[in-house]
């Protein structure tokens, strides 16, 4: 696993030597774009429509728009003062808080963190976590870019997962078309109750895959190989069903049958 970051956990007066991992890896699976006809790979080049040509790295600054067409240049001494101030190289932990009290609308990208060396310090804030709890509320600067996190204890490891800041979570007033005041019937809504709990389970994430990229890579395996493609397109069935009740009666229905059918639940 490559490590992408080394620094370290600031805790109080304890300094915690870590490397740092992703967690989680994209299993997107990435297309090349072609020329038809000779299925050569496309360049994009970087050009300056007032110059009329290509332009070359070193010709490139960093420039904010602060209104339309109206850029402030930035030059790398500017992005070195904001950062002044900034432990680049730490993990500086500033709360403990319970995980419970963190919506899911926060969590960003994850990370795994291992001791740098040795072991006592980090197996120590581990373990006092675990007893505790808590999870801790840190910054860490990734990539001239400084992130909230949280800390937390994941098995035997500490993992780091990046926040956003509350200002780039979207006001929940801009969504339009969201129900105001709509009182739900208490019939459907016990119906639907029972339909959550007939669907609650344990969860387990291998029971989950991304069916799309499996079939696509078949495709790909299958053309490598010279197999033809079949396209099969699976006709709508269509529902019947007019209304909220009939619908949850239908659903509490065919659920039942599908446990009945695999001993489940």
């Amino acid at each position: 696993m490559h490590t992408m970051w080394k620094g370290s956990i600031s805790f109080g007066l304890v300094n915690i030597p870590i490397k740092m991992f992703a967690a989680t890896e994209n299993k997107d699976l990435r297309f090349r774009q072609l020329h038809k006809e000779c299925n050569t790979p496309v360049k994009y080049k970087k050009f300056c429509e007032h110059c009329g040509r290509e332009v070359k790295e070193d010709e490139i600054v960093k420039a904010f728009e602060y209104e339309k067409d109206r850029f402030v240049i930035m030059k790398e001494e500017d992005f070195k003062a904001a950062k002044a101030e900034v432990l680049e190289r730490a993990i500086d932990i500033v709360d403990f808080v319970n995980l419970n009290q963190i919506d899911p609308v926060f969590f960003g990208k994850t990370y795994y963190l291992s001791p740098e060396r040795g072991g006592k310090a980090y197996n120590l804030l581990r373990k006092a976590m675990s007893d505790t709890g808590r999870i801790a509320l840190a910054k860490i600067t990734i990539r001239n870019k400084q992130s909230l996190a949280a800390l937390r204890v994941f098995q035997n490891a500490l993992m780091l997962e990046t926040l956003f800041y509350p200002d780039e979570i979207r006001d929940i007033g801009q969504v339009p078309g969201l129900p105001q005041n709509v009182a739900a019937d208490p019939r459907e809504l016990e119906m639907a109750v029972q339909l959550i709990d007939q669907l609650t389970t344990n969860f387990n994430p291998e029971k989950y895959q991304d069916e799309y990229r499996k079939s696509l890579h078949q495709i790909i395996q299958n053309k490598i190989q010279g197999k033809a493609v079949d396209v099969k397109v699976q006709p709508q069935v269509a529902n019947n069903v007019v209304d909220l009740m009939s619908a949850l009666q239908a659903s509490l229905k065919e659920n039942k049958k599908a446990n009945r059918r695999t001993g489940s639940r």
